[in-house]
């Protein structure tokens, strides 16, 4: 059987039991045959030690319920396994259409965001992540219009709005920086290997924060008031994971957040100025005046 049709099948045992409802090996078994894949109760298991094993996510056995469920305490990779089963998942839709039409891409509308290259390197960065061996690059920069050459101990790669970066430690500077695949070129694999440090723990800074500016600040509430008539949007696409709905109140509602404010996220507020307004703290409510009063000088020329 295929690697993607391995994911598939985990993909369809995940969204069943991310239902909440504790569903039983014999329903889980039941579920995959009905929607046309087929597996013994043995593969299922099979299944759940590779989950367990290869991506961190703990699907355990509720005896009180008597079903399965994610135990999402335990589960440190829950949300880059789910987005990598919707990422395969998408592409296999894509692929099977292609395979029954050729025609498909002319009722397909793509978000186009410019030339997004550097997806080569993803296969070979994943690599040297995995072998802790060095990378050297050159990278250009849009700010200054200068290229530069890197060499890098490589701990991760993110995903941000469409886009691929590396994040790892830069040798001769031994602090953390990102870098955009697209920006990159001549990469090169050193032979040369490196212990990670296990304190960065990078992949947990970025888990507090919007986008790729992480920050050793603590973690701040901030309370936004939002039109009413705005939350079902804000339900299907949170602007953080925290996104916590309070109460609603004269037409607006109130909804938390618990996150290290950074640049990303100040400009995901400032996009949406129209439709909300931020409470607290109040040094955000200032940055948002000032950012405010920018604009209304741009327009006043």
């Amino acid at each position: 059987m295929s690697a993607q049709a391995i994911i598939r099948r985990y993909k369809r045992i995940i969204d069943l039991i991310e239902t909440g409802q504790f569903p039983s090996m014999d329903e889980i078994m039941e579920y995959i045959e009905r929607i046309g894949l087929k597996a013994s109760k043995r593969t299922v298991e099979r299944d759940f030690e590779a989950i367990r094993n290869e991506f961190n996510v703990e699907i355990e056995y509720n005896s009180i319920n008597r079903g399965y469920f994610i135990n999402r305490e335990k589960s440190l990779a829950i949300d880059s396994f789910l987005r990598l089963l919707e990422l395969v998942e998408t592409a296999n839709v894509f692929q099977e259409s292609l395979k029954e039409s050729k025609e498909t891409l002319n009722y397909i509308d793509f978000e186009y965001e410019g030339n997004v290259s550097g997806i080569e390197f993803l296969q070979d960065i994943l690599m040297t992540i995995r072998n802790c061996q060095r990378i050297r690059f050159q990278h250009d920069n849009y700010h200054s219009g200068k290229s530069k050459k890197y060499q890098m101990k490589p701990y991760l790669i993110k995903e941000y709005q469409g886009r691929w970066y590396v994040v790892g430690v830069v040798s001769g500077m031994e602090e953390v920086r990102t870098f955009g695949l697209d920006r990159i070129s001549e990469l090169e694999i050193l032979t040369k290997t490196f212990v990670p440090d296990q304190s960065l723990n990078l992949k947990e800074r970025f888990h507090d924060v919007v986008g790729l500016t992480y920050s050793l600040s603590e973690l701040t509430r901030i309370v936004i008031a939002v039109k009413s008539t705005q939350i079902p949007y804000l339900k299907s696409l949170p602007l953080h994971h925290s996104q916590k709905i309070l109460e609603e109140k004269d037409g607006e509602t109130l909804v938390e957040y618990y996150l290290k404010p950074n640049y990303e996220f100040s400009q995901l507020l400032f996009m949406h100025m129209d439709r909300l307004r931020v409470l607290e703290p109040d040094w955000l409510v200032e940055e948002m005046n000032v950012m405010l009063e920018k604009m209304r000088a741009m327009y006043a020329r």
